[in-house]
Order: C-alpha cells, then sequence, then structure tokens
C-alpha cells in the first residue's frame, strides 16, 4: 500500500503497553468518532490519508487468552463500523517486545491471518530479531507475505533506525518505517527525534516510504 502522507490516529501501546481487552477497546472507540471528526476539521487528515488507525497493540497471540473472547475479527469489524481503519502488532524476532511470539519465520501464516481479519495497518517491530539474517531480509520476507496476502495491508517498518535502516528499508516493500527509538513524553525527547531526522533526509521524499519517529 503506497500512501502520499501519514495516516493519522492512536495507538494503544504508550497509554495501556500489553494491558489491554476487547471490552476496554471497544469502549474507547465509543468515543472515538468525536475525535476522528476533530481531526478532519483541522485538516490534520487529507483525502490521500488512509484515516485514522486503532492499533491493538501486543493482541496478535491473545485471542485465546480471555482479552479478546470474540476474536480479532470482531473487533476489526466494530473498528471499520466506526468508519475507521483496523491496525495490528507484531514483530520481526521470535517474540515481540513484550515477549509475545512473533512473526519469524511464520510471515506468510501470520499475513494470512492478519488478512482474515481484516486488518488495514501492520506495525512490525525489531524486539529479539534474529543476530544472523540483517534485518533487511527479515522485513522484507514480510513485506512479501503481506503482498501476498490477499489484502492491502500498509507495512509500517519499526525497526528504530537501527542497523542503518534508512539504507536498506525501500528495498523491504514497507509503506512507511521509524527512524528513531521511543518517543517520550518530554519536550527534550521531541526535539531529540527531529534532531536526528536532519542526517536522514536524502533518504526521504518518496510517496512510497515516509519517515515516522513515535
Amino acid at each position: 500500500m503506497i500512501k502520499l502522507t501519514p495516516p493519522m490516529g492512536w495507538n494503544s501501546w504508550n497509554t495501556f503497553g500489553e494491558n489491554i481487552n476487547e471490552k476496554m477497546i471497544l469502549k474507547l472507540l465509543m468515543s472515538w468518532p468525536r475525535a476522528a471528526c476533530a481531526i478532519k476539521d483541522t485538516n490534520i487528515l487529507s483525502s490521500t490519508t488512509a484515516g485514522p488507525y486503532v492499533n491493538a497493540m501486543k493482541t496478535a497471540v491473545l485471542c485465546g487468552s480471555g482479552k479478546f473472547p470474540h476474536g480479532m475479527k470482531a473487533v476489526a469489524d466494530y473498528v471499520h463500523s466506526k468508519g475507521l481503519k483496523f491496525g495490528m502488532y507484531s514483530c520481526a524476532g521470535n517474540m515481540t517486545c513484550a515477549g509475545y511470539p512473533g512473526s519469524y519465520e511464520h510471515e506468510f501464516v501470520d499475513a494470512e491471518t492478519f488478512a482474515s481479519w481484516d486488518v488495514d495497518f501492520l506495525k512490525y517491530d525489531y524486539c529479539y530479531h534474529s543476530p544472523i539474517l540483517h534485518g533487511k531480509y527479515l522485513y522484507r520476507r514480510m513485506g512479501l507475505a503481506l503482498e501476498n496476502c490477499g489484502r492491502d495491508i500498509l507495512f509500517s517498518a519499526c525497526s528504530w533506525g537501527a542497523d542503518e535502516t534508512h539504507e536498506w528499508i525501500k528495498e523491504t516493500g514497507a509503506s512507511m518505517w521509524r527512524s528513531t527509538g521511543d518517543i517520550f513524553d518530554t519536550w527534550d525527547s521531541v526535539k531529540d527525534l527531529v534532531a536526528q531526522q536532519e542526517k536522514l533526509h536524502p533518504y526521504n521524499a518518496s510517496a512510497a516510504s515516509t519517515i515516522w519517529t513515535c
């Protein structure tokens, strides 16, 4: 999927971490349409933007844990009923950053599963990745899997700018990529991340790949 402007929306991780469940997500969504309208009214979203995303972080493997008793497809259907897009999280490593199973060596099965859940957006993290295979191959494998999953899913690469991400990320099929480590709720953190972008300008300026920092 190619987007000319970055998708705008809400990501549950900074607020809730892995402590999310179906009930909490649906409750939050009850008030989301008002926020979405506010975003559109300020022209933050344009006609070429994919629209607001709800990223149900750390949930791909939790469907059988009781946190999502009706499954992720039911959550996705509810999100879509609100006129929003639905995002999912996974990781290029054996485990996610929170210690749940990642997509390493299961990329094609996972991509097909995401497609069956009607996922619109995949954030793909970099924790516990292989020390042998270079990151560009790990991200390319998921890129290929998404390209062949039967659904148009925006591929958001989150390798934190590690391993010279800027030199190879556009070879992976990623729709957008993260260029730094985590952002924190301080002005100094914001300024630091902005300053890090200067050296990356020559690697951006393409509609097919957008830098993001948060």
